[in-house]
């Protein structure tokens, strides 16, 4: 079981390694989508980088995904080396690992109202004229389209392989 439990975890790492990947090939599209929409409502694009806007893979947005990657690769090796510590590890880190991804998925289905209470805290008053849900929408559409395929299996192997590593290392 210790086996089975490694291969899902080494699938939620790929699954989170995927994400900056993404943002890496597609990102600089969105944001010329982005900019072109706030061209488009008379909104200066510079307010982007004033306000460290970004849709590519910089800094959290890479850190983040690569660090889960590495944690639950590591675990992965525990388990295939079959360590007293496997179990916990596994329970530990897949647990907050299936929170982290609800968070994420939660943050995404509020994108909207999450972006324009972010841009009212910035009390940047350009950033206060943006329409937000067209802004978002030009930027996600500059994404192929099978990225939301994409998105929906990266979230059913985070979710499922996480609770069947889970369930796994509970039978042992």
């Amino acid at each position: 079981m210790n086996t089975f439990a490694a291969v899902m975890q080494l699938l939620v790492a790929a699954a989170f390694i995927s994400i900056p990947l993404v943002r890496h090939r597609f990102g600089p599209a969105a944001k010329a989508a982005a900019v072109a929409e706030l061209r488009r409502q008379n909104v200066r694009p510079e307010v982007l980088e004033e306000n460290r806007l970004r849709f590519d893979a910089g800094g959290h947005e890479t850190a983040a995904p690569v660090a889960v990657a590495a944690v639950m690769t590591a675990t992965a090796a525990v388990n295939f080396a079959g360590a007293d510590l496997a179990q916990l590890l596994t329970w530990i880190f897949s647990s907050l690992v299936l929170l982290m991804n609800a968070v994420i998925v939660y943050s995404n289905l509020t994108a909207v109202k999450s972006v324009e209470a972010a841009f009212r805290r910035k009390d940047d008053p350009e950033l206060a004229r943006v329409e937000v849900e067209p802004f978002l929408q030009a930027a996600e559409d500059a994404f192929p389209h099978w990225v939301r395929a994409q998105t929906y299996l990266r979230n059913t192997v985070v979710f499922g392989g996480s609770a069947v590593a889970l369930v796994a290392v509970s039978l042992i």
